[in-house]
């Protein structure tokens, strides 16, 4: 069951956990490339605050973003900023994102986030957590895959494979996560292609489905025919 409540301490959690370590960057550092192509950490840290504001947005009713162009331009226009603005961005969004999540409120209402996705309000505040959690990973600057939190990564598997469900050009893949007898298990992909097997840890699950890390390159194909390719998220 989906408890709000808790997730938006976890996202509190997280997100002193990302400040905390960031505060040890200096301004070059902001300005040099993160893990995700094409963006510095400054992109990402922008992101990160520009994202809370979103999802406030998505919580009040209002669209999450004006729109895709508006969207991109507020991250590249807040991303050359100096570490210390941007570290304050990122923690007065936080917290208005933490007032607004305290408010009372129908936590089973359908919102609208991008593109037309809908969710419940009460998923909002584990979206936020998977935006801090794995863009703190994205900033290379210490915290990987293999440091989150067990829970968030269980979550976020169960998430991403839902995600990938359905899709024609993946193959059916069910995912085991460790290789003991009876593991937690997972399906994933479309109805066609021959059905992939994997194994792996929860970082290495979490690696392939996000695109992240290795990207699943050490996980264990049990049967297939390898490890398939899935389109960017």
């Amino acid at each position: 069951m989906i408890d709000h409540v808790r997730d938006l301490a976890s996202v509190r959690e997280a997100t002193e956990r990302l400040l905390d370590a960031a505060a040890s960057l200096d301004n070059a550092a902001v300005a040099e490339p993160s893990r995700l192509p094409g963006w510095t950490r400054g992109h990402v840290l922008a992101h990160i605050a520009r994202n809370a504001d979103a999802l406030v947005n998505v919580l009040q009713g209002r669209p999450m973003y004006a729109d895709g162009a508006t969207r991109d331009a507020d991250i590249e226009r807040d991303a050359p900023r100096p570490l210390a603005e941007q570290l304050a961005d990122i923690r007065a969004t936080g917290e208005r994102f933490q007032a607004v999540g305290a408010e009372p409120a129908d936590w089973d209402r359908t919102v609208e986030l991008r593109n037309g996705v809908t969710d419940r309000a009460a998923r909002v505040p584990f979206r936020r957590w998977v935006e801090v959690a794995l863009h703190h990973v994205d900033l290379g600057i210490g915290y990987e895959l293999e440091d989150l939190p067990e829970e968030f990564v269980t979550r976020e598997i169960e998430f991403l494979a839902d995600r990938w469900s359905g899709r024609p050009e993946v193959p059916p893949v069910t995912l085991h996560l460790g290789h003991h007898e009876n593991p937690p298990t997972w399906k994933t992909g479309g109805d066609e292609g021959t059905p992939v097997v994997l194994a792996g840890t929860g970082a290495e699950l979490l690696g392939w489905l996000s695109g992240r890390g290795d990207a699943g390159a050490h996980l264990a194909v049990l049967s297939g025919d390898g490890l398939p390719d899935l389109p960017p998220l």
